[in-house]
């Protein structure tokens, strides 16, 4: 007969190994990977880390527990391991390589999250766990902000909410910043719409979805995320038109559709001028132009290298202080491509290009040809992330990092070279 300590064990292993603790981790860490801001601005640091490490630990030991059923064959992409490699070895040479050690293990731990969820869950699991999770985030976010702006028409400092809500914003929900509100928005918008289009929601609940993010992006008033706004339904339709071409014919269309891209990209850098004052951003991007000069002039010094791997800037810390001391604070170099020069040098750099670029054809190619609608909700989140990372560098750390690893995964699943030649 089992002993009672016995009977425990076994039902903490099917516990662990069951679908609905998986469905609770992935739900738990989406939750936390968008919500890190409003985690670290009402339970420090030490509260978002005890979060983040106990969402670590229950994952390892679910996977422990299901190792036998698990497929990692092709699914960690070669250029995410290179990208989180270099990472890692840039604690080396940085001089401040505590901190590195701590950004390096910050960074692993999303994309271990990112992992486990990539394992465990099917594409229309994780499109359902991400609709769920933001419903709620841009739902509380709207009713702070009429809290803040409407009702007790005051700000939310420790929120970052200025309460402007009655003045048309711009309002910053729980995301921090307007940008980061318009960010989240517009994956929330893609995550509602594939939701429908798939049947996992209903039509009245899909739409009013939608409705609730579109609100908000308008009232976050942020001209990055108007200007991707554009470019992501633009991509929407380029999918659905390419899904319904005839097979022998899509791949002709697919070039001819990357013609028009690569023409429509250099014809709004020559009148990015124009396109500037039309989204009205001429002071932001005067501010921006401002920091990448410094952060490139700055980079002269390693540009192989970089500086070290450190995520969100530490402005105590060389180089940070003494990068456009005039402006106001800002954690990142506010562009992806840059953060990358600065922190990982040139190498660095290409190799997140190389991430994000395997990673967006990979999903884009999924996108065109496979049947279940599903396989759109990658390309489009990689649209988003990747037009964003000109302004923003959200791609590098925690929501964005987290959203990356798991796109480049499920692409690499479904579409890997290792799999073809382990096939062959």
């Amino acid at each position: 007969m089992n002993s009672p300590s016995r009977r425990i064990a076994d039902a903490a292993l099917a516990a662990l190994g069951s679908a609905r603790f998986a469905r609770a981790v992935t739900l738990c860490a989406v939750g936390m990977a968008f919500l890190a801001f409003a985690l670290r601005s009402t339970m420090g640091w030490p509260g978002l880390l005890g979060v983040l490490g106990a969402l670590v630990l229950l994952a390892a030991a679910s996977i422990n527990v299901k190792r036998h059923e698990l497929e990692w064959h092709g699914l960690l992409p070669i250029s995410l391991l290179v990208f989180v490699g270099w990472s890692a070895l840039s604690v080396l040479w940085s001089d401040y390589q505590w901190v590195t050690l701590g950004a390096v293990a910050y960074q692993v731990a999303f994309a271990f999250l990112g992992v486990y969820i990539a394992l465990t869950r099917d594409l229309i699991q994780i499109v359902r766990a991400f609709g769920d999770v933001l419903r709620v985030i841009l739902a509380a976010s709207l009713l702070l902000e009429i809290m803040s702006g409407i009702i007790l028409d005051t700000p939310f400092p420790f929120l970052g909410i200025t309460g402007t809500l009655a003045d048309g914003g711009p309002i910053q929900g729980l995301l921090g910043t307007r940008n980061q509100l318009g960010l989240v928005a517009l994956i929330a918008i893609v995550t509602f719409f594939v939701e429908t289009q798939t049947r996992s929601i209903s039509r009245s609940m899909g739409l009013a979805s939608i409705a609730l993010a579109a609100t908000m992006i308008v009232f976050s008033r942020s001209p990055v995320i108007l200007g991707t706004v554009v470019i992501v339904a633009l991509a929407a339709l380029a999918l659905i038109g390419l899904r319904r071409l005839d097979p022998n014919t899509r791949r002709a269309w697919q070039f001819v559709l990357l013609g028009v891209s690569a023409m429509t990209l250099l014809i709004l850098f020559a009148a990015r001028g124009r396109v500037i004052d039309l989204l009205n951003a001429g002071s932001e991007f005067e501010f921006r132009y401002s920091l990448w000069r410094d952060i490139l002039d700055m980079s002269v010094a390693r540009t192989l290298e970089g500086f070290g791997w450190v995520g969100y800037w530490r402005q105590e810390l060389p180089p940070f202080i003494g990068i456009n001391p005039s402006t106001a604070p800002h954690e990142t170099a506010l562009n992806a491509f840059v953060d990358s020069l600065l922190q990982l040098g040139i190498v660095g750099l290409f190799a997140f290009l190389a991430l994000i670029g395997l990673a967006f054809v990979r999903s884009w190619l999924l996108a065109a040809t496979k049947r279940s609608f599903v396989f759109v909700w990658p390309a489009l989140m990689l649209v988003a992330l990747i037009i964003v990372s000109a302004a923003e560098s959200s791609i590098l750390v925690e929501f964005g990092w987290f959203a990356l690893v798991i796109c480049a995964l499920k692409a690499s699943q479904n579409l890997s070279w290792r799999t073809r030649l382990q096939a062959g």
